[in-house]
């Protein structure tokens, strides 16, 4: 049997004891590390499985080993990834008796499968670096798999990717950090992105999210939530795991600040940001739960109508597996749990379904991870460790629903669309100015094409800019679009402020961060892409070539503009201090598809 292992002295070694920063931020820890041993789920540990009255938990499969991710076609057919295993089972329960049909047949193999999701009769299929769909067969077994896209961010210590259809049309993806506590070198790390279903183009919805593999649409409200994982190493009742609702733009505190707004003792904001700063910046949890419970799978509960279907008082309301802790001397996790809402808005956290943890919480039978509504009402849920889909069924005599619940498409488009369909900035009242300065860059001429280093097919780095001199200017700001996007116009690359009166250019291959230290206290913005500071061109292949102005004000005073705004933030505080103006507009077309 395991034994807890003291971190007083191994933290040493992995940074997370008597930690110190040079703004005097401390922390004293003890860590420890237990993992309850694996047994085997005999008929008599599973009587031990405990749900509401009403409820009855029975195996609908067994024997599939590392089960992880389950998504159900409208028909419904069960499948689940195997990370392990590399590959994607096929389940059917034609007969309706709760069991699936026979032996699983395996209708996929990629390595490191792990994020599922259906959607118009197609399945895709998320691995570490890659993207796939294919198309669902009659009988349930899937056509060729066709890559969408293969340049998904490394890995690191948060490989598994996860994916869910909005209610917009929109394909999310959740993209873990690569680590415990670190600055990312890729942005698209410790995010949640929104991608095209054809895998043509994606952007970052929301950052600071160390690895938020549970998000799902509230179905009232068409609001996105979604369960991060705490960090580790912080003692057993530290970081508890954070219940965020996730919006266009915000960021949630990773790597610096965590919880309700506490700031992380280690690590180091790039670009001299402040803790304080940063914790300003952060969009604290809505609720927290037991630290190191490990938050996997998420679902609302929309189900009605249907025999299985649970109490209407559960519509409304989240699941979500949690797989259960190795960083805390008593085990936390190992269970489901109920997110109660009401409103709309999330209230309360309490375990649904538990007894996964055996003699003492010294073992376990399951580690919970998938979690899908079936389509009878009930809930799957695949546990990696024994491999068994646990079936979760209301049998009892409560009113159910009349009607399944569908989240409105709203919230998710007009956060998705907030600044499209207006003009350039340098034509909105905003920036009207008497002065008029020159742009030029040593990278390309007015109206001339712009080399290929600068876009995001190749090196994605910004060109090099220079303006002439405005007198009595306080400060410069610079503003990147191209209107020739669709279907948001303009897309914004570019957005930089506060770049000192003395200086008149800016050198090729600029920092992509909030704040730059050269120049010194240039702060940079949230572009369309999502990511912070120089988005290069990505414009469809085959276009003709995008126009992308180049915008450069002279302004008689410095923005208190928080770094990260987006383009109307940035506008709004301009107005009315602009001195002079100039732009310069390069092109740029992509004629051949690039490789991935």
């Amino acid at each position: 049997m395991k034994r807890p292992i003291s971190m007083t002295l191994l933290c040493l070694a992995v940074g997370c004891a008597w930690a110190q920063q040079g703004d005097g931020s401390q922390a004293s820890i003890q860590a420890n590390i237990f993992k309850p041993n694996k047994v085997e789920p005999t008929p008599e540990r599973m009587a031990g499985i405990k749900a509401p009255a009403g409820f009855t938990v029975t195996p609908f499969a067994t024997g599939l080993k590392n089960a992880r991710i389950i998504a159900v076609a409208p028909n419904g057919n069960v499948y689940v990834s195997r990370r392990d295993q590399g590959d994607v089972l096929l389940l059917r329960d034609a007969n309706g008796d709760g069991r699936a049909d026979g032996a699983p047949e395996i209708v996929a193999t990629r390595p490191g499968a792990h994020g599922l999701a259906i959607r118009d009769n197609k399945l895709y299929l998320a691995t570490v670096r890659e993207l796939f769909v294919a198309d669902i067969q009659a009988d349930g077994r899937l056509g060729e798999l066709k890559l969408l896209a293969g340049d998904l961010p490394d890995a690191g210590q948060h490989a598994n990717r996860t994916i869910a259809f909005g209610p917009d049309g929109m394909l999310y993806m959740s993209v873990g950090s690569t680590c415990n506590t670190c600055n990312e070198t890729n942005q698209e790390n410790a995010t949640i992105l929104r991608i095209k279903p054809d895998g043509s183009s994606r952007s970052i919805v929301a950052t600071g999210l160390r690895n938020t593999i549970g998000f799902d649409w509230q179905p009232q409200t068409g609001e996105l939530w979604g369960f991060d994982h705490g960090i580790d190493f912080l003692g057993d009742d530290d970081q508890p795991e954070e219940l965020n609702k996730i919006e266009t733009g915000k960021q949630y505190g990773w790597p610096h600040v965590y919880a309700d707004g506490k700031i992380y003792p280690q690590s180091t904001p790039v670009g001299e940001i402040k803790k304080e700063d940063w914790k300003a910046h952060s969009t604290p949890m809505v609720l927290g739960y037991t630290a190191h419970a490990a938050p996997m799978q998420f679902v609302f509960y929309r189900s009605g109508g249907t025999a299985g279907a649970f109490p209407a008082d559960y519509q409304g309301d989240a699941f979500v597996t949690m797989r259960g802790s190795w960083n805390r001397k008593k085990a936390s996790g190992y269970e489901i749990v109920r997110v109660r809402f009401q409103g709309g808005q999330a209230k309360s956290i309490e375990p649904f379904v538990t007894g996964f943890l055996t003699e003492g919480g010294q073992t376990h039978i399951a580690r919970p991870v998938g979690l899908a509504t079936a389509k009878d009402g009930a809930l799957l849920m695949a546990d990696d460790a024994n491999g068994v889909i646990y079936r979760i069924a209301y049998t009892g005599n409560a009113r159910r629903a009349a009607s399944e619940l569908k989240a409105p498409a709203g919230p998710m488009q007009q956060q998705a669309n907030k600044g499209s369909g207006v003009p350039v900035a340098f034509t909105r009242p905003q920036t009207q100015s008497p002065g008029k300065l020159t742009v030029s860059s040593a990278g390309f001429r007015q109206n001339g094409a712009m080399p290929a280093k600068y876009s995001e097919y190749a090196d994605g780095i910004a060109p090099p800019l220079s303006w002439t001199a405005v007198a009595n200017a306080k400060s410069y700001a610079v503003i990147m679009e191209d209107p020739d996007a669709k279907p948001i116009t303009p897309v914004v690359h570019w957005l930089a402020w506060n770049v000192p009166a003395a200086v008149t250019s800016l050198p090729e291959g600029l920092q992509e961060q909030p704040r730059l230290t050269e120049p010194d206290g240039v702060l940079q913005g949230r572009n369309t892409h999502g990511s912070t500071g120089w988005s290069g061109p990505q414009p469809p292949v085959g276009d003709a070539p995008h126009h992308y102005h180049f915008q450069v004000y002279a302004l008689d005073r410095m923005l208190d503009v928080p770094w990260g705004a987006d383009r109307d933030q940035l506008l709004e505080a301009m107005q009315g201090h602009v001195l002079a103006k100039g732009e310069l507009v390069g092109t740029y077309a992509q004629k051949q598809k690039p490789q991935k």
